[in-house]
């Protein structure tokens, strides 16, 4: 889930209510919402250990009570920093006195949030990281999901636009606001989730339903769009080829303009073999749905060798040739030793190196 919506989502929360329990909760509760994003360090360690490690521990039920600790610690040097204790000596105490112990649980449940949200989409998480490093996807709401964005938003800036106008007639200023706004926000989000699950399901049941040249399908999967939550980019794999195609799960249409493309399994080859012994390549087939591996010859009898997961492809992105999002690649010289390994979009040209 984009960062964005997990802020807001805290800060929603606290607005609901938490906040009338102890200070800082709505600060603590969007900060412990995004924090488990703080494994994008391991970007300075290169790609292949931001893939390896994102989405980890920090993602998962051992690291939440930790990435809580740092939450709360952050919180409170933000409470030292604007001397908060200062203000009680002058006789300016804050409405409600921060609650450590309390604040750390609501941290926990931020972080927990965190996880859910991730979950919803088809990236994937890791929860039960370190004991066990299987990913987990629910496949239902798009990594943006602008409906949920909109309810949150709408949630935490109304009231405020209200409160102004109410004030300006000379109403009495409450202490708490925009509980109301911030509860209708959280209920949008689930209703969104609800609504997105159940059309999945419906989804998922219309792939299964048919056979695929004659094959019939070992697994399929539907994997959401940026708006509607009735379109559906389905993936189906047989035992040769992978299907990819549009589904309308609205009316349980299955491509109804035979758009539909199919991506047959390549050869199993002591390249592909090589590539996938590497570092890079035991990462993503670990954490990829539906690989798909592709060789490009390259001068001096080397070979580049490509990595791509068909969940976040579209038969609108293979037909028009666009690059795929959130690829790999292994270039290996030609005793097949892996020479320079990256995700990302494949160079130009490969240096021939010597």
């Amino acid at each position: 889930m984009d960062p964005v919506t997990h802020i807001l989502t805290g800060a929603c929360l606290g607005r609901a209510g938490l906040n009338r329990t102890t200070a800082l909760a709505t600060l603590t509760l969007a900060l412990a919402a995004e924090a488990p994003d703080v494994d994008s360090v391991y970007l300075l360690g290169g790609s292949v250990s931001m893939l390896q490690h994102h989405r980890g521990i920090t993602h998962s039920f051992v690291g939440a009570p930790f990435v809580a600790v740092l939450v709360v610690a952050i919180v409170y040097g933000v409470h030292r920093f604007m001397g908060w204790r200062g203000m009680e000596l002058r006789g300016s105490e804050p409405k409600a006195p921060p609650n450590w112990k309390l604040l750390y649980a609501y941290a926990v449940l931020g972080a927990l949030i965190h996880l859910f949200q991730d979950f919803t989409n088809h990236y994937g998480v890791r929860p039960f990281a370190p004991f066990n490093p299987r990913w987990y996807s629910w496949d239902i709401v798009f990594i943006l999901d602008p409906f949920m964005l909109a309810a949150l938003l709408l949630g935490l800036v109304l009231p405020g636009l209200l409160a102004l106008i109410t004030e300006e007639i000379g109403s009495r200023k409450p202490q708490f606001r925009g509980r109301a706004g911030a509860i209708i926000a959280l209920v949008c989000v689930a209703t969104v989730i609800f609504v997105r699950d159940y059309e999945h399901r419906r989804a998922v049941n219309a792939l299964n339903a048919h056979t695929y040249r004659n094959q019939e399908p070992l697994r399929a999967s539907a994997f959401p769009r940026f708006l509607s939550p009735f379109a559906w980019n389905g993936v189906v794999e047989t035992q040769d080829f992978f299907h990819m195609l549009p589904v309308d799960s609205g009316s349980g249409e299955i491509d109804p303009l035979n758009k539909g493309i199919v991506r047959f399994k390549p050869e199993e080859t002591p390249v592909t073999l090589a590539a996938k012994k590497s570092r890079l390549g035991r990462v993503y087939l670990d954490w990829a749905a539906y690989p798909l591996v592709s060789v490009d010859a390259l001068e001096g009898g080397r070979h580049q060798v490509g990595f791509e997961d068909l969940r976040f492809e579209t038969v609108e992105s293979v037909t028009q040739h666009r690059n795929p999002p959130l690829t790999g690649y292994v270039v290996l010289d030609p005793q097949l030793r892996v020479e320079e390994m990256w995700t990302g979009p494949a160079p130009q040209a490969v240096p021939n190196r010597k």
